[in-house]
């Protein structure tokens, strides 16, 4: 199933709809799990709600309870449980009994999307039912005690997580996460609006970094230096690096515009950016065909640690609450130019794009190794042809560097950014999945 097939998604109806039968459940749930995962990208990207630090969190929960639904009835595996801040020990199944991973994972799987990413439309909704039947058909041939008790435990893994997502912050988003009310910070450095639309004339999320973590101890555990001093002096290191931003802008290449628009990753118009490394490692998956533990094990730590790298960045951006560079280079250099990218409406240090895709590489690295070629066709169906990459890094740096091309962040928030990430990243990477 690819995004072709959700043509209309945001308005038309759901006729027609081509949704894939899995394979013979208890063979192989490995279908089970790219296929909601498949569909959560066309929600994330058809739903006003899901902003990048909401997505993120969305897909922290959905990795933690896929791996848990796979991971119960096993005794190679280890839960997360103990292990991420928060969450208690998950039901287990009875060892005397007999059950189906495929059915314990789309029953986790139904009920889980429908919580994280069920703040969608109707004909989202009829998407999710529509899912959830699909998957659930292959398993009839199952011994009906079985199948029950299967979903039953399913549910039961599903209804833990969402209980311990309850407590940790973010649960609730009220007006799309801008604040009715937000005092600004006075002085010339500081995060004034670059929009004038008016929801945007407060930031994002200002207290996103308040969410409790899932690995990262707090959410200034990879707390940043402060970004160069601000000044509008010529020759000063602030200036410099908007001046970086100013001329490198008046001179893109195509491929530089390219790469600023394959990363953007604009809520709406894409899967979002922690979307898009979710969208690279199914690709992987599909190429490589991985198991169904093995890719619940990955998207468990890839989840954790894109929620972090949001709590974490969060942090940092308003700890310092700089301003961005439209709003320097209006005032200092020249107040007619424009960047190639619209400017986010939230502080400026770090990026939020160095950040999470610093985490996602340290991640994947550590699951894949230093050297994994891949190619990445996450917007092809946009008219933007896949990238090719040698390695993760190689892909964080240059979503990193997008960002700069885009006109919308300095040098040092991009560079620190990766830094970050990276930290963050690593706990991700330390979290015990084998016996």
């Amino acid at each position: 199933m690819n995004r072709r097939s959700f043509v209309g998604f945001g308005g038309a109806a759901l006729a027609g709809l081509a949704l894939p039968r899995p394979a013979l459940a208890a063979a192989d749930p490995a279908p089970v799990l790219r296929n909601w995962y498949r569909l959560v990208l066309e929600l994330v990207r058809h739903t006003a709600t899901y902003s990048p630090p909401v997505a993120s969190r969305a897909f922290g929960y959905l990795g933690v309870a896929a791996w848990e639904a796979l991971a119960s009835c096993r005794t190679d595996t280890v839960s997360l449980a103990g292990q991420l801040t928060g969450l208690t020990a998950l039901p287990t199944c009875d060892p005397a009994l007999a059950y189906d991973p495929s059915a314990i994972l789309n029953a986790t799987l139904s009920r889980a999307v429908a919580a994280f990413f069920g703040n969608t439309g109707p004909t989202g909704q009829r998407a999710m039912q529509a899912m959830a039947r699909q998957m659930g058909s292959g398993l009839d041939a199952l011994p009906a005690d079985v199948l029950a008790r299967s979903e039953s435990h399913g549910q039961a893994i599903a209804e833990h997580i969402i209980a311990w997502s309850m407590t940790d912050g973010g649960a609730v988003v009220e007006n799309m996460g801008f604040p009715m009310e937000y005092v600004l910070t006075d002085g010339p450095a500081h995060w004034v609006p670059t929009s004038l639309i008016r929801q945007q004339q407060t930031p994002l999320l200002p207290d996103w970094h308040k969410n409790r973590p899932f690995a990262l101890p707090a959410g200034n555990t990879c707390a940043l230096p402060p970004p160069p001093a601000y000044s509008e002096a010529a020759g000063s290191a602030f200036h410099a690096e908007a001046m970086e931003v100013y001329t490198t802008s008046r001179s893109l290449t195509e491929e530089q515009k390219t790469i600023a628009r394959f990363w953007s990753d604009d809520p709406m118009l894409s899967p979002t950016p922690p979307g898009h490394w979710v969208e690279i490692v199914l690709q992987i998956i599909d190429r490589d065909r991985l198991d169904a533990l093995r890719s619940a094990d990955i998207m468990a730590r890839l989840g954790v640690a894109m929620a972090d790298a949001f709590i974490g960045c969060w942090q940092a951006k308003f700890a310092h609450d700089l301003l961005r560079p439209v709003t320097y280079i209006h005032r200092v250099i020249d107040p007619k130019w424009e960047p190639l990218l619209i400017t986010p409406p939230f502080p400026e240090y770090p990026s939020g794009h160095s950040t999470l895709s610093g985490a996602a590489a340290t991640v994947l690295t550590a699951t894949f190794g230093a050297d994994f070629a891949f190619a990445d066709a996450t917007h092809e169906a946009d008219g933007l042809a896949a990238r090719s990459f040698p390695s993760f890094w190689a892909a964080a740096e240059e979503a990193a560097i997008s960002r700069l091309y885009g006109g919308i962040h300095f040098r040092a928030a991009i560079d620190r950014g990766l830094d970050q990430g990276r930290c963050i990243g690593d706990h991700a990477v330390r979290l015990r999945t084998l016996a």
